[in-house]
């Protein structure tokens, strides 16, 4: 049988995916230092209700459960001798609500960082890291997922590996690395760096993009970057954040109303993805939003410095560095260009 993912993406001029899953899973109850992919049991009645939430709001795919399905990031929560059980279940729950959505709807097993650093700066080797990103992999291909969905990555080396150990199951691989520091991952690679370096891999991902950062202003300056480097047969994925985050009353909200991202959904389809969704702070209504906004929109021009931050607001300065020759310059708030990872939805993970 035809891989589902594959056969949507040629069928259809662009895929809806979800939102946040962090997010909304501390809005469920989730604790800060909890580990979610452990509520794959504990309350998998939640997990299923979130799949259902962003699958009766349009999405063409969503994410499992299993970020941070890695040994090395469960082991954080004793569980690193429960990989394939947590990653098998975190599959098998999306797959149930997919298949009992009465439609086509492409489960996409998540694989976050290791969170461990490779040598020579820290301890991690690459052998290891192939191993542990194929082992996740593995199980999340026998409990169902249609693609294997690595994301929110830095380095080069880590997308290596992991498109390495998710290579060994033979499905589709999507990945996506977080810009935000100087218009750069935290590790320095740039929008363009990263095509280039997608080009060598094999292999290949079937698309690639950008998610997280730090909000939808951001974002689709890093897509219109990454189209740019492209190539025309190049599949291009945006996950924005539901705009800033901000506390209140000793929570974490994001600013982005339903309306702007209704606005971040058109513009980065002119910008170039043709796999539209949300990253942290995007709800269920947000995504309803996206949904209503993607199908009435026919993409137009590529958009331009000020036409971003007229739609979405200010950039970063790092955002305004990779559009240099605009006028974003100008517009540029006094903002930290070091992510807070503490604000992140990879914090909840």
């Amino acid at each position: 049988m035809a891989n589902r993912f594959l056969k949507l993406l040629n069928e259809r001029p662009f895929l809806m995916a979800d939102g946040a899953t962090g997010t909304n899973l501390f809005g469920m109850g989730l604790m800060t230092g909890d580990s979610p992919e452990l509520w794959n049991f504990e309350h998998p009645e939640r997990i299923e209700a979130l799949h259902q939430s962003f699958v009766d709001s349009g999405a063409d795919l969503f994410l499992t459960n299993s970020f941070g399905g890695t040994r090395n990031r469960l082991k954080l929560h004793q569980a690193q001798d429960r990989v394939h059980e947590i990653n098998k279940r975190a599959a098998e729950i999306g797959r149930k609500v997919a298949d009992n959505s009465g439609r086509e709807v492409v489960v996409a097993g998540s694989i976050g960082p290791t969170g461990d650093l490779f040598e020579p700066m820290g301890t991690l080797t690459e052998a290891e890291a192939v191993a542990a990103f194929a082992e996740q992999a593995k199980a999340l291909a026998e409990g169902g997922v249609d693609v294997l969905w690595i994301e929110t990555m830095s380095s080069k080396e880590e997308v290596a590996a992991a498109v390495k150990g998710a290579a060994t199951t033979g499905l589709p691989i999507v990945t996506t690395m977080s810009f935000d520091t100087n218009g750069k991952t935290m590790m320095g690679i740039s929008p363009a760096d990263f095509v280039a370096f997608i080009h060598t891999l094999d292999p290949k991902p079937v698309a690639f993009g950008a998610n997280c950062g730090v909000g939808a202003a951001d974002l689709v300056a890093t897509i219109v970057k990454l189209s740019e480097a492209a190539g025309p047969d190049d599949i291009i994925v945006a996950k924005g954040n539901c705009g800033i985050p901000f506390y209140e009353e000793g929570k974490i909200k994001y600013n982005g109303t339903p309306e702007l991202m209704a606005d971040y959904a058109r513009i980065v389809r002119d910008a170039g993805a043709r796999i539209v969704g949300g990253c942290c702070g995007t709800s269920p209504e947000h995504l309803q939003s996206i949904r209503h906004a993607l199908d009435g929109h026919q993409p137009g021009a590529k958009p331009s410095a000020a036409e971003i931050v007229a739609r979405l607001g200010p950039v970063t300065e790092g955002a305004a560095a990779l559009l240099a020759g605009g006028d974003m310059s100008a517009a540029a708030p006094k903002r930290s260009r070091r992510r807070d990872r503490g604000t992140s939805e990879e914090a909840a993970f």
